[in-house]
């Protein structure tokens, strides 16, 4: 195996790895290169990889405990999803395909606005790892944020307007803006139900303070009337989304893509219905939120 050398994408985020074959067994050594630019960049690519379930997830596990597939995306018929019984509690499938009319997966086609994976949690995973088995021709892209950047240059009546203030991340609607099974329509953003996280989070490894925001319909921010959380958050979100802090994945067949969602937030972009897009997520255990 050649040796491991990182390649930053020369976006706001992200680097490619090259070197690594993550079908094979990853040394102490090169895992702490790996580690070391996670930490730098944020977001890694691993290209050409022909992993299964099981790599996958052992790779995943050496950054923490394997997170469970969120229940909504545990109701599919995965037959066709190649995910084998054994791993199906911990890979969850992203997908366009169906059998028999039927998805094998969740997400579908559509377009998918900016958020961090599962916020809405008291303790949101750390990390996702998204492997790509089929993937169309165009469209479908991942695009990324960086939110230690997005923080760092607020300006400064923003920084001073949100220190130190929480905010409810929804857990009653999914990326796509669809309601969860289960879960009513909320006419006021203060009975907004999902957990509660500091605007500024202080990420634990980096020490780096990151703008922490969830989604943006039914946020809230405690203590403020609605028109004055809505003001606020319209402003940061404004700031936050802007194309300087992003760089945008293009899917191929191999790419392993892995973020910090304690520092990222990401989305994706719709593509033909028709077409086939078939992926495999691992997630880490999260750990609390501190407050930055």
């Amino acid at each position: 195996m050649s040796e491991i050398w990182i390649q930053p994408t020369g976006g706001a985020l992200g680097a490619d790895v090259h070197g690594v074959d993550l079908s094979q067994p990853v040394s102490d050594a090169t895992f702490d290169r790996i580690a070391e630019a996670w930490s730098e960049h944020l977001v890694l690519r691993f290209s050409g990889q022909k992993i299964d379930d099981h790599m996958l997830m052992k790779f995943s596990a050496r950054f923490g405990d394997l997170d469970r597939v969120p229940i909504a995306s545990a109701g599919f018929d995965r037959s066709n999803s190649g995910v084998p019984k054994e791993a199906e509690e911990w890979v969850a499938v992203i997908a366009s395909v169906k059998k028999d009319g039927k998805a094998v997966g969740g997400l579908g086609s559509y377009e998918l606005v900016w958020h961090t994976d599962m916020s809405y949690n008291p303790l949101p995973p750390r990390a996702s790892l998204l492997y790509a088995l089929e993937v169309p021709p165009d469209g479908g892209n991942t695009g990324f944020l960086n939110m230690y950047s997005a923080y760092e240059t607020l300006p400064d009546h923003l920084k001073q307007a949100i220190e130190g203030k929480t905010c409810i991340h929804d857990s009653s609607r999914n990326s796509a803006g669809e309601l969860r099974k289960g879960f009513q329509t909320t006419h006021d953003v203060r009975t907004t139900p999902g957990a509660v996280h500091p605007l500024v989070r202080l990420h634990p490894i980096t020490n780096r303070k990151a703008l922490f925001l969830g989604r943006r319909p039914g946020a809230y921010i405690h203590g403020l009337s609605v028109e004055e959380s809505e003001t606020l958050l319209n402003a940061v979100w404004a700031h936050a989304t802007q194309e300087r802090f992003a760089w945008y994945q293009k899917w191929r067949i191999g790419d392993l893509v892995m973020w910090d969602n304690r520092c990222v937030m990401h989305r994706r972009d719709a593509f033909d219905e028709s077409l086939r897009r078939l992926m495999h997520r691992t997630q880490i255990v999260g750990e609390p939120v501190l407050a930055g």
